[in-house]
């Protein structure tokens, strides 16, 4: 009986171990040109949740660079990366593979995604998306007054599509204002923005503490017409 309640001790302090002993970080991707404007700034209120709920986080700007766009060239199923290296892809790649969680923010233009990030998260997606399975994902964006859910559906798409858990808020993740004072305004959407961060911590501490994801049951079929080849 006395080594039955030692195991049981010995058992919990392992979970309690790994809820909170064990590293936890989450990849903030600022998905616009401005290094320091008003997608950093929504993210910095993430960031600021995250570390409240002992989630350590960074964040990776994509910078200003020439980005390539995908060539369906297929040549990253075999070598598991993009062949392009010139442009963040293969480096943000691996951020998310190794972080515990990705929020990817993006200003909106012309109601969509930046379309540099979106040339990036193409081809990062293609080439690596199975080494993001089962990892807590969230989009955020900015923008000074309308077009935000369309731009914010696009994002969603990566992670629907690369089984990842979508971590929600209270609202569409959004934040408004044309400058970081703006944003800093914009009472709400801070909120919002805080929600999603203890969300986030929230999932991830449960994942890294609990039951391991699923593995697949069935070979993936992919159909194309409708006789079924």
């Amino acid at each position: 009986m006395q080594i039955c309640f030692l195991l049981q001790i010995f058992l919990d302090f392992i979970s309690v171990y790994r809820l909170f002993a064990c590293a936890k970080v989450e990849l903030l991707v600022n998905g616009s040109p401005n290094k320091e404007g008003c997608t950093y700034t929504a993210l910095c209120e993430i960031a600021s949740s995250l570390e409240k709920n002992d989630v350590k986080s960074e964040i990776f700007h994509i910078g200003t660079g020439p980005v390539h766009g995908c060539t369906a060239c297929g040549k990253c199923w075999e070598i598991s990366k993009c062949v392009y290296d010139s442009d963040a892809c293969n480096e943000l790649a691996a951020k998310i593979a190794d972080s515990d969680g990705v929020v990817i923010g993006s200003p909106v233009y012309f109601s969509g995604p930046n379309g540099a990030l979106c040339a990036l998260l193409d081809r990062v997606f293609f080439s690596s998306s199975a080494k993001f399975r089962h990892k807590p994902a969230a989009a955020i964006i900015s923008l000074r007054r309308g077009g935000g859910t369309a731009a914010f559906d696009r994002l969603i798409k990566y992670f629907t599509i690369s089984q990842m858990p979508v971590v929600s808020s209270q609202y569409w993740n959004a934040v408004h204002g044309h400058k970081p004072d703006d944003v800093r305004r914009d009472l709400e959407g801070l909120q919002i923005m805080r929600t999603l961060g203890n969300n986030m911590a929230w999932l991830i501490k449960n994942i890294k503490a609990g039951n391991p994801p699923p593995l697949p049951e069935e070979q993936r079929m992919m159909t194309s017409f409708m006789d079924g080849k």
